[in-house]
């Protein structure tokens, strides 16, 4: 069931957005060669308590019978989503990071992802037109969030983009309605045809996230229930912003500038 928020509860989402946008800010600081992705999940999990918020991802279940360990999830190079913080996994220079963020405040949602190089320079020519595709299929994606628009705009509009640039779109996982609950209908893929599905309006917020890989499409998860990798060891980028379909728009509850 699709539920769409009203104003107070867009005000407590906009609250939770700006926490999670605060939190990559300061996490980004911390990003560097010989840092640990578990020195980044503290930084996060204290700028996030600093707030007066709690983590969205500690404690997650999922589709995992494992409740997720971490503040963050933290995937390097061909890990695509939902790697968890570890001491173990030390950054390299060039690692390909990409992290994502989840607050609630007030008992609502927020949710919030960016891929970035470690140490700021791209390995290669090739990774860092995966990461600018990725992040431009999800402007491209947040464009089409309208009055009127159908949901299969939203997936439409990622795969155009990655089309173009011949990146492998993962299929099995996607973007998400969003408020009391992390995850919420409708399940929003990550490719299809246009003005297909329900109708956007105003009051529906979304968390949109295209996951592009340099390689193929299909992905394998790790012994540990969580860590999703591609299955052709092919690198992989991850964006994501929480959006508020409004009367005549869109607004990006976690904007960070």
């Amino acid at each position: 069931m699709i539920i769409r928020k009203s104003p107070d509860e867009l005000d407590k989402m906009r609250t939770a957005g700006r926490i999670v946008a605060g939190t990559i800010s300061r996490v980004l600081e911390s990003v560097a060669p010989g840092r640990t992705t578990l020195d980044l999940d503290r930084v996060a999990e204290q700028y996030i308590a600093e707030q007066g918020a709690t983590p969205s991802f500690k404690g997650y279940r999922g589709a995992s019978s494992r409740p997720f360990p971490a503040t963050i999830c933290a995937s390097v190079n061909d890990e695509i989503v939902h790697g968890i913080p570890s001491t173990a996994r030390r950054l390299e220079e060039g690692d390909l990071l990409s992290l994502d963020f989840g607050a609630i405040w007030q008992g609502f949602h927020s949710d919030s992802a960016v891929t970035v190089f470690v140490g700021g320079i791209a390995p290669s020519a090739e990774a860092e037109r995966l990461v600018k595709t990725t992040e431009g299929a999800l402007d491209a994606a947040i464009s089409v969030i309208v009055p009127g628009g159908k949901l299969s705009d939203i997936g439409n509009a990622i795969e155009t983009v990655a089309r173009l640039e011949g990146m492998g779109i993962v299929r099995e996982y996607g973007g998400h309605g969003i408020g009391r609950a992390l995850h919420e209908d409708p399940f929003i893929q990550n490719w299809g045809k246009p003005g297909r599905g329900p109708e956007l309006r105003p009051g529906l917020v979304v968390a949109v996230e295209p996951m592009l890989n340099l390689g193929e499409d299909e992905t394998a998860v790790m012994p540990d229930g969580w860590t999703v990798v591609t299955a052709d060891g092919s690198l992989s980028a991850h964006f994501e912003h929480t959006v508020a379909v409004t009367q005549d728009g869109h607004e990006v509850l976690t904007a960070r500038d």
